[in-house]
């Protein structure tokens, strides 16, 4: 076992090692015989033996993709054997994947057929069992807890209801104040004191460290379980612990009595239920993410003139940019910078306040220009958000992003205390509550269609609402010029 920076050069190293050893391997004149005349799928493929720059090139375009997939392994973690073996081998196959798509695309530097499944097959066998042996290993194989938070009475629930051994707590700095022996304060801060209750300690729990010290908290303590106590969590907490949690594989717990607001597995006898930090299996994530790409791609091309057009035309109409953008809350609670073209007056929020919502056409705002009530009402003002789509800080279909100060007002103005469920995936273009006609003055209805598409996501799914909008697109563009005649 080695640790810190000697793991990440042994690791680094001995992946690059093992990536050139599977490639000649593969490569090797006997290998390709047996693979192409004994193994069935494969016996019809012809034995290929690459040499000199054409071996070269393929080898070093091998190792690149491979070195790249196996980023996340990187680091010094307290991964148990089963565990280090799941994520190698989900690496290994996104690298698989990724060298067969250059493979088709670029001839230049492909791996042949019977090469590329011979030394994917190889990698499969010997990087699992080079990220074991160099792991930090935990220190036993009982699983380890430690309770994130800072609300006293939801970390005694905790302690009553778990049943692994609870090393103590992490806290973020806390309202809650008591008085210790002798008259002194004592707080439940950032790294500082002891579990408060009514002015004493209610168990004997210490504190580990404040939130800035829990990466370090569970490499050093092996902690394979991590439960969330907070009172009112700030969403960057929140989320950064869970970002944390899943970064270094702990398992994300939360008492079922707080558990909706957040997404949590369906384990429907267990008082401590898991946070389900990735709704979607990778394999799903990762066709949605291509046909993102695919989509705002094309759209962006395909759309160049008629944004030409409408760019002209804002200038034409009013003065000021033609693109306005707003924050927005991303995935995870983070923040982005969302762009559509500008369809109301400079500064209009400023001078008025933003009194309506994104999906209002603005038909009866003074503040919205001529051109502005014609892009909205054919939702082209949300065309620049295809670079968000191509960025990846949105996806073509999810739950519409909203303020984070229109996100706040909605968890505590209108009571929907489960509002942070659609912060656990990528906001989207369009969505379930978007062709049902449903917009954020509605905010229950719109999280009850936003958590039913979470649950339900599926390439099929994102195409069956991708056509719907589309087709709603249409369908306003041909009112719209209908009412003009009319007129």
């Amino acid at each position: 076992m080695v640790t810190g920076g000697r793991y990440r050069l042994a690791s680094v190293t001995g992946a690059a090692v093992l990536t050139v050893v599977a490639v000649s391997v593969a490569n090797s004149a006997p290998v390709q015989t047996f693979v192409t005349s004994a193994v069935p799928l494969v016996d019809r493929l012809q034995p290929t033996v690459l040499s000199g720059g054409q071996l070269t090139i393929a080898a070093t375009m091998t190792v690149v993709v491979v070195m790249i997939a196996l980023t996340p392994l990187y680091k010094p973690q307290p991964r148990r054997v089963l565990n280090a073996v799941y994520h190698t081998h989900r690496r290994v196959t996104m690298a698989g994947l990724a060298l067969a798509t250059i493979g088709y695309f670029d001839w230049t530097y492909r791996l042949p057929r019977a090469t590329l499944l011979v030394t994917v097959a190889t990698l499969f066998a010997v990087l699992p069992v080079w990220f074991v042996s160099i792991r930090r290993r935990p220190a036993d194989e009982a699983r380890r807890a430690v309770i994130v938070g800072n609300d006293p009475d939801e970390i005694d629930r905790i302690l009553d209801a778990i049943d692994a051994p609870v090393l103590g707590y992490v806290s973020p700095p806390t309202p809650f104040v008591g008085e210790a022996e002798g008259g002194a304060e004592q707080f439940l801060a950032d790294g500082v004191g002891r579990v408060i209750e009514n002015g004493r300690p209610s168990r004997d729990l210490p504190c580990l460290g404040g939130l800035s010290r829990l990466e370090s908290i569970i490499v050093e303590n092996d902690v394979d379980t991590a439960v969330f106590a907070f009172s009112e969590p700030d969403r960057e907490e929140f989320f950064g612990v869970l970002a944390t949690c899943h970064e270094h594989g702990v398992d994300a717990k939360i008492h079922r009595e707080h558990a909706d607001s957040v997404l949590v597995a369906d384990d429907p006898g267990e008082e401590l239920v898991d946070v389900d930090v990735e709704p979607w299996d990778w394999q799903e994530r990762l066709v949605k993410r291509a046909f993102d790409i695919a989509f705002a791609g094309v759209g962006l091309i395909a759309a160049s003139p008629l944004m030409l057009a409408i760019a002209v035309a804002i200038k034409l109409d009013s003065e000021g940019p033609v693109l306005y953008s707003q924050e927005r809350t991303a995935e995870f609670g983070k923040t982005f910078s969302v762009y559509k073209f500008r369809s109301m007056v400079t500064n209009a929020e400023a001078e008025t306040g933003p009194t309506i919502s994104e999906e209002d056409n603005g038909d009866v705002d003074p503040r919205v220009t001529r051109v502005g009530r014609v892009i909205r009402r054919t939702h082209l003002d949300e065309i620049p958000q295809l670079w968000s789509v191509l960025k990846g800080d949105m996806s073509v279909v999810g739950p519409r992003p909203e303020r984070p100060e229109l996100d706040t007002d909605i968890e505590r103005g209108d009571g929907v205390t489960d509002w942070q469920q659609r912060w656990f995936v990528k906001p989207g273009l369009t969505g379930l509550a978007q062709i049902n006609d449903v917009t954020g003055h509605e905010p229950q209805e719109k999280l009850r269609y936003d958590v039913e598409y979470i649950r339900r996501q599926s390439f099929h799914f994102d195409v069956a609402i991708v056509i719907r909008q589309v087709w709603q697109v249409i369908e306003d563009a041909a009112a719209l010029v209908t009412d003009r005649e009319e007129r």
